[in-house]
């Protein structure tokens, strides 16, 4: 297919997945809005419809709970198809039946993006009717992701990092006794290959942590100090904290000079904080474990975000430039989600190894804001390619470009559009 066919393919796959406002990653395998896909889906709709994008985060928004968390799963339906659903999270914090944590914040960058890009002049407006629950969002992850103010975000279910399966939960997952759970049925894997999923023990495990998190009703500093999962991530961490530059942008603009004061207090805490994940023997910031203060030992994709949050210093940017080439030595197509030297490296199975557009998206970005548009480039081609070569489908393998998971996927689709067509890159020129 030609660009062009591809970037109408890309369109009409956003406009099929929209349900009336909110879009769902892909039919059948995930019939819900899930909230960081729905942002990143925000950025596609973007490049031909601005108003359909600042709707999408809009009912994002509508389902934030009372205590500012906005989950990771709105269930605007029961849909027999996905599991689990709303019944089993047992949730009641906010208007919309929901999951029980979060997911990335990714939310004031997209924002501040569409403020930026604006062409109606009413962009600002919008932003300015969001900024309360973007502030109240990330009070939320400061209070409860973070109760011990230490700088680096923690997540409670391998879910809230948004990368499920990934090898830097493994240990901190068998420490999660099995238990309070019911038989159950999975949905996935009638959609998708088992190949290409998480494995069933690490299921039953999700569910515990669920089941410890609703014997306690969700209240979040309770789930914060007693949940059988407590990770500082990198990937969440980053995020948070180019979202907090992002957001004291729009605050600035905003002319709101009480919230500016505070997020800058936010940025110098994550500053110091994210300094606890960095390892010294792998050169790279890393997971770790707060329940038993152990850091993992293989270096993600996310742990390539750090120039994207702001955090270039020579140590850090000399280091991740050799990891980066290190790793193109490795596999045809970059980034993939783990280490491929590493022996827990999967190139099918879902974040052990695949490649995913909106993580390639990402680095090329901090790539790229410190001036290295060669690795950035390289990253939205070899995104381009697998494109190309696979379609739009949710992740793609590293070494053959196969795509996997789910298809006509909306994030990659909208990836395609705001970033890695070449129409889009000719334009930009």
């Amino acid at each position: 297919m030609s660009s062009a066919d591809l970037d109408q393919t890309a369109r009409s796959i956003l406009i099929e997945n929209d349900q009336g406002g909110y879009t769902v990653p892909t039919k059948g395998l995930y019939p819900y809005q899930w909230n960081w896909d729905s942002v990143f889906v925000a950025l596609g709709f973007a490049t031909f419809d601005q108003d359909r994008a600042w709707r999408e985060i809009e009912m994002l928004f509508e389902g934030q709970w009372r205590d500012g968390m906005v989950p990771h799963i709105l269930f605007r339906k029961d849909d027999p198809s996905y599991f689990p659903g709303p019944s089993v999270w047992g949730t009641n914090g906010g208007p919309i039946p929901s999951s029980g944590h979060s997911q990335p914040p990714v939310a004031a960058t997209v924002i501040r993006d569409l403020v930026d890009n604006d062409t109606s002049g009413k962009a600002l407006g919008r932003a300015a009717a969001l900024f309360p629950s973007l502030m109240n969002w990330h009070r939320w992850f400061l209070a409860y992701r973070d109760p011990e103010a230490k700088g680096a975000m923690s997540v409670i279910h391998p879910w809230e990092s948004g990368r499920d399966n990934l090898p830097d939960w493994d240990d901190a997952l068998r420490a999660v006794v099995v238990q309070d759970i019911e038989p159950y049925e999975r949905k996935d894997t009638s959609h998708v290959d088992p190949a290409m999923r998480p494995h069933k023990e690490d299921y039953d495990r999700y569910l515990s942590i669920m089941a410890a998190c609703r014997n306690v009703g969700w209240d979040p500093a309770e789930v914060a100090r007693t949940c059988p999962f407590f990770v500082a991530d990198p990937g969440v961490t980053f995020i948070f904290l180019r979202a907090s530059r992002d957001l004291l942008t729009l605050a600035e603009r905003l002319g709101k000079d009480a919230e500016a004061d505070e997020i800058k207090g936010w940025i110098n805490r994550m500053e110091t904080g994210v300094k606890t994940l960095w390892h010294d023997d792998l050169k790279a910031h890393v997971a770790l474990d707060r329940r038993s203060g152990k850091h993992t030992n293989g270096i993600s994709s996310m742990s390539f975000l750090a120039p994207y949050a702001g955090i270039a210093d020579q140590e850090t940017l000399v280091s991740l430039q050799g990891h980066f080439d290190r790793i193109a030595e490795k596999v045809r197509y970059l980034m993939p989600s783990y280490d491929p030297e590493h022996t827990s490296y999967e190139p099918l199975r879902y974040w052990r190894g695949p490649v995913w557009a909106m993580v390639n998206y990402m680095i090329a970005r901090g790539f790229a804001e410190v001036g290295d548009s060669v690795r950035a480039e390289r990253l939205r081609n070899d995104t381009a390619r697998l494109v190309e070569a696979s379609g739009f489908a949710e992740y793609f393998s590293p070494e053959t470009a196969a795509g996997a998971g789910g298809g006509t996927f909306s994030w990659t689709a909208a990836i395609w559009l705001t970033w890695a067509s070449p129409t889009h890159v000719e334009q930009a020129a």
